[in-house]
């Protein structure tokens, strides 16, 4: 098991008003609360792949042990990380690495939801790959990707159909390196979600994406393949996906048809 730093809390504080100095950095504050710091610390694990998508983290009392801190220290560290979908509690059984392959993250970047009913009331999308190929990034899709243009990418094209209608237009593009071998029939043959593939067998996890939305009007492309008239309305979604590390893995642009579904974001 990786060595981690201990953090002491003594002198003993209340949880509320726990926090403890930290060497200043730029622009940002001189304290930073325990369970902030415990948080860090379990973070950094989960990007040292000490703990697999998955598996279950230690418990709370080996954690605080651990760290040598209090236990609803660790608790509200983990809370946080639960939040952000990195961690999931299962009563009775502990707390694992959130995993792409869970039927609760499975929509954590796919905000569309059907007009009559709620998000996954629908069953798995159909999905049809209509190409995966190597190409020479361009200079918008290597400034996402952090790559320098002309370096090699993976671009994928697929569209996502519920009840047999087509919903989702995608255009993938994917840094070549940690993709050696996807091809389009390991996309078309994989049963599970795109990002649970590239967890399981690329070792890239996503867990967080940026978005920019705006509204469109179908071009023909996307009106032949969403089978909808020429300049439709359709929401175009462009995402760049990122890794523990803040690694770009992923640009991402979708064209969502809005006659059926809309898109839905919760915020608190």
């Amino acid at each position: 098991m990786q060595s981690l730093p201990e953090i002491s809390e003594e002198p003993e504080l209340t949880q509320e008003a726990e926090a403890v100095s930290v060497a200043p950095l730029s622009n940002t504050p001189a304290f930073s609360p325990l369970y902030q710091q415990i948080k860090g610390l379990i973070l950094g694990s989960l990007r040292s792949g000490e703990w697999k998508p998955g598996e279950a983290i230690p418990s709370e009392i080996e954690l605080a042990a651990r760290f040598r801190v209090s236990q609803g220290t660790v608790r509200k560290a983990i809370d946080e990380l639960a939040a952000e979908n990195l961690l999931l509690r299962r009563q009775g059984k502990g707390t694992f690495v959130a995993t792409h392959a869970e039927q609760q993250v499975q929509f954590r970047f796919l905000k569309l939801v059907p007009n009559s009913g709620a998000r996954g009331s629908e069953g798995p999308a159909q999905r049809d790959i209509m190409d995966c190929r190597r190409a020479r990034a361009s200079n918008d899709v290597a400034k996402a990707l952090a790559l320098r243009t002309g370096d090699t990418v993976l671009q994928a094209r697929r569209v996502l159909s519920f009840g047999g209608i087509p919903v989702i237009l995608e255009d993938i593009w994917l840094p070549a390196n940690p993709f050696k071998g996807l091809t389009a029939e390991r996309l078309a043959s994989y049963k599970g979600p795109m990002y649970a593939l590239f967890e399981t067998e690329f070792n890239v996890r996503m867990v967080r994406a940026e978005e920019k939305i705006r509204a469109i009007a179908a071009t023909e492309s996307h009106a032949a393949l969403l089978k909808v008239t020429l300049g439709t309305p359709l929401l175009s979604v462009e995402r760049i996906a990122y890794t523990y590390q803040s690694e770009p893995m992923e640009l991402r642009r979708g064209y969502y048809r809005t006659d059926t579904h809309h898109y839905q974001n919760d915020m608190s």
